[in-house]
């Protein structure tokens, strides 16, 4: 198993900024595409950011020019850069592993963290 433990969510006013982490510990798996999901209060939860293992990067409209997403392969980390918040930012942020290969068993798994609660105000 994987288990992916995202950290430095908080408090921040509009137009500041926060780094959130995501690192995956768990041994006989590879990590190909990272991404960051958010759920706001009341919303579905929304793509934000994904990265593949060669680092090529998307992002929602919504983030795009503000966030940015890059990866630590031999750390096991993924990061999510934050500027320039908003208040629409607050959501918990999750870090997600869609297609993580288990060497043993050749297939592919789909892991999730707990989350990391980001809130703006104003």
């Amino acid at each position: 198993q994987v288990q992916l433990v995202e950290s430095g969510g908080g408090l921040v006013q509009v137009g500041g900024s926060l780094r959130l982490s995501c690192t995956a510990s768990g041994s006989g798996f590879s990590l190909n595409n990272m991404r960051w999901y958010r759920q706001g209060p009341g919303k579905q939860r929304e793509l934000v950011a994904s990265i593949t293992r060669g680092g090529s990067t998307n992002y929602a409209d919504s983030v795009k020019g503000r966030f940015t997403i890059s990866r630590d392969n031999a750390k096991n980390t993924v990061y999510l850069q934050m500027n320039s918040l908003k208040p629409e930012d607050t959501a918990v942020y999750y870090c997600n592993a869609p297609d993580a290969y288990g060497s043993s068993s050749q297939r592919y798994y789909d892991f999730w963290g707990q989350g990391t609660q980001v809130t703006v105000s104003s």
